[in-house]
């Protein structure tokens, strides 16, 4: 099945989770990508754990399906040697080490783009590649933090709190996915490569949108409301009898029929809440109506009863109802590979549905170094002995 980018190879420097995240995307959709690790050691993330499958960490199966496992020495002049042949042969070269850190090895960007113009090279780093934060070290935390997400996630007498998951990390590793997307489009047009600069503090503050848009209207900062929406309510998590239901009244039709549906029809002559507006600045006075309406029946009472109205809700769901859920699995949201040591391994599916070049898992995460001889005989054309010799080195 051809995949749309087939092809193109993929010379992935990154560990951890952005720029694995970027390069799991680029794989599953039909790129080769190579990722280079450290002899003995590799991805940092292989000793993140528990949990470990047969002494596989978990974390690093996550993200680094369909990929190839190169293990490579760069202090030492084969290795770089090495390296250097690849990013020859290499479409997109994914790094995201501190800014400089590549130059000092002599892989620094303007030196890869003389050797091979045709090559995107995609940077991503907490702060980026200029400014004046550029040089601090990045991690998902403090981009959550000083991105301005920490401040808006949490109930209002809480602590500042974070998401759930990575989601510094991650949204940076899909903003870098699409710019290497957009930087070979570009190529075809001008035929020449270019650097893509994505840092995880400009992905958090691009998401602010209407967060950072109400402070540009008032001058003052949005304040934590919990799970409640700072323009739309109802639109929030409601308590029913036995556990919790999110009630999306986003328009004032929904919110019609659900107080008819509620028999909360009281409510729609109540001059305080005949409108979002009014509804919005009457929070305090509608919210407690609607929850003792809501605590009356079970989530699924409501949910049944909201669903088949085509009123929006959703039931608070556990990773593992996600997991099993059966519109998840209908969306191949789930699956099934059998690892060399792990065993049978479950990862998350591929997001974007292609109706003729779809992306697909195919290959479960590499063994450190293992496609090492591979690469470099098929690849890069050395010999058996060639690669002993590089062994014997400890070059690779």
């Amino acid at each position: 099945m051809v995949k749309p980018l087939d092809g193109l190879l993929v010379i992935d420097l990154s560990r951890v989770l952005a720029g694995p995240y970027c390069t799991m995307q680029l794989a599953d959709m039909g790129a080769t990508v190579i990722k280079i690790e450290i002899p003995g050691s590799g991805d940092d993330t292989r000793a993140y754990g528990p949990p470990f499958l047969n002494g596989e960490s978990t974390y690093f199966m996550s993200v680094n399906r369909n990929k190839k496992s190169l293990t490579l020495n760069l202090k030492h002049m084969q290795g770089k040697e090495i390296l250097h042949q690849l990013l020859q042969k290499g479409d997109v070269l994914v790094e995201n080490f501190r800014p400089g850190t590549l130059d000092g090895l002599g892989f620094g960007y303007d030196a890869v783009h003389a050797s091979n113009p045709r090559l995107i090279y995609c940077s991503i780093s907490g702060f980026g590649q200029t400014g004046p934060y550029a040089q601090r070290p990045g991690y998902d935390l403090i981009a959550q933090a000083e991105g301005g997400v920490m401040s808006l996630t949490g109930e209002p007498a809480s602590p500042p709190l974070k998401v759930g998951l990575s989601f510094a990390d991650i949204t940076a590793g899909m903003n870098a996915f699409s710019g290497i997307l957009l930087a070979l489009l570009a190529r075809q047009q001008t035929g020449e490569g270019q650097r893509v600069d994505v840092s995880l503090l400009d992905c958090q503050v691009a998401l602010l949108t209407y967060q950072a848009g109400i402070y540009f209207a008032t001058g003052k900062s949005p304040e934590r409301l919990g799970n409640k929406h700072p323009s739309i309510t109802p639109y929030e998590t409601f308590e029913a009898s036995d556990g919790h239901i999110i009630i999306a009244c986003g328009n004032q039709g929904f919110w019609e029929k659900f107080c008819k549906l509620a028999a909360l029809e009281h409510l729609l002559a109540d001059d305080r809440f005949t409108t979002m507006k009014k509804r919005v600045e009457n929070r305090a006075e509608l919210t407690p109506l609607v929850a003792a309406t809501v605590k009356s029946r079970t989530r699924r009472e409501w949910y049944e009863l909201l669903d088949r109205e085509g009123i929006p809700c959703g039931l608070i769901k556990d990773v593992s109802e996600v997991c099993t859920d059966p519109q998840v699995l209908a969306r191949n949201m789930v699956v099934q590979l059998n690892h060399p040591t792990a065993g049978t391994i479950r990862v998350n599916g591929v997001p974007i549905k292609l109706s003729t070049t779809p992306g697909e898992v195919t290959d479960p995460p590499p063994l450190l170094g293992q496609q090492t001889d591979m690469i470099l005989s098929d690849v890069l054309g050395y010999t058996a002995n060639q690669i002993a010799e590089l062994r014997q080195l400890k070059a690779v």
